[in-house]
């Protein structure tokens, strides 16, 4: 049994990453309901959320049957990220992550996510503040290290546990790749190996099928799985990663009704969550993955991307049905 402070995991517990605007609360939704164990916030600014930024405070927003759900933040001042640990405290999420992971300029050039792997002391004291600023288990994502020359993570991992986290998740890449290349587990493996190392240890990167995710489980040793952009479009990756599990057999791709019966759920989650125009407008990224091989679907995808409203969308997705109906996708 994986487990996280008192926060029980299952066996083999699948996490959904947290993705800068994709991981909201309409997204999260249809992962859970398609099997994701464990899920995270989009990352939340630690200053934001001390200006009270409108955007940041939002991204607090969980649901109880969302749990076991963690709250993630970042930021490179120790004084900032100790008063949002607080803040998040206050919302009663599950656990708390931070980001020393994210490989973005803006985050990086201020010290915070993958920018903190440049100066592992200053990771060891953020670390260390938000762990005693909290009530909650504190967890962290973070990767390899910041290029080829400096693939700290086993240090860290060590000195991270040594101020009481209680889990620990890596991308198997360094920040100098950002997302290219191939994602480098033997490092996590070699996390996961360590004996000192009493906590969970999750692998995230390059997970897009349930083959993958089994031959990377077998040869790894992971505790879990993080499971990121794979899900986009398609948190039918969560089950299906567990059904092939439990049977080695492959669960049937769904069909168009079955997509636009999830993308409605998710799209009407949208609207409710943040309104009738922003509601539409920040689901428009998500139609190419949800219709992601479905053949001839161009000009829908184009029709689903220009409409303006709820309605507009409902009719092209009926429509959608009905032709694919006709054909047996």
């Amino acid at each position: 049994m994986v487990e996280i402070g008192n926060i029980k995991l299952g066996e083999f517990p699948l996490l959904l990453a947290p993705m800068e605007d994709v991981s909201d609360p309409p997204f999260r939704a249809v992962c859970k309901d398609k099997g994701a164990d464990l899920m995270y916030t989009e990352f939340i600014s630690s200053e934001g959320l001390i200006r009270d930024a409108i955007k940041s405070r939002k991204k607090l927003d969980i649901f109880d049957y969302e749990r076991p759900i963690g709250i993630q933040i970042f930021g490179g001042d120790e004084e900032s990220m100790a008063i949002a640990a607080q803040i998040v405290d206050a919302t009663n999420p599950d656990l708390l992550d931070i980001n020393f992971g994210c490989p973005v300029k803006k985050v990086v050039c201020k010290g915070a996510g993958a920018g903190i792997l440049k100066d592992l002391p200053q990771m060891v004291r953020i670390t260390e503040r938000v762990v005693k600023s909290t009530k909650l288990p504190v967890t962290v994502k973070t990767r390899l290290g910041w290029d080829d020359q400096s693939k700290n993570i086993e240090e860290v991992a060590e000195r991270l546990f040594d101020v009481g986290i209680k889990a620990l998740t890596i991308h198997g890449r360094t920040r100098a790749q950002l997302y290219k290349g191939e994602a480098d587990w033997s490092l996590i493996a070699k996390v996961k190996n360590n004996p000192r190392l009493q906590m969970p240890i999750f692998g995230n990167g390059d997970i897009d099928s349930p083959q993958k995710a089994l031959e990377y489980r077998n040869r790894y040793g992971v505790d879990g799985i993080m499971i990121g952009r794979a899900a986009i479009g398609y948190p039918w990756i969560f089950n299906e990663v567990k059904h092939y599990f439990a049977t080695g057999q492959l669960l049937p791709t769904p069909d168009v009704a079955e997509r636009v019966a999830v993308l409605r759920k998710h799209l009407e989650f949208s609207i409710q969550w943040k309104g009738p125009v922003v509601g539409v407008f920040e689901m428009r990224p998500h139609y190419a993955q949800y219709f992601k091989g479905v053949p001839n679907f161009k000009e829908y995808r184009t029709r689903l991307v220009m409409a303006p409203t709820y309605e507009a969308i409902e009719e092209i997705l009926r429509e959608v049905v009905f032709a694919y109906e006709e054909v047996g996708v």
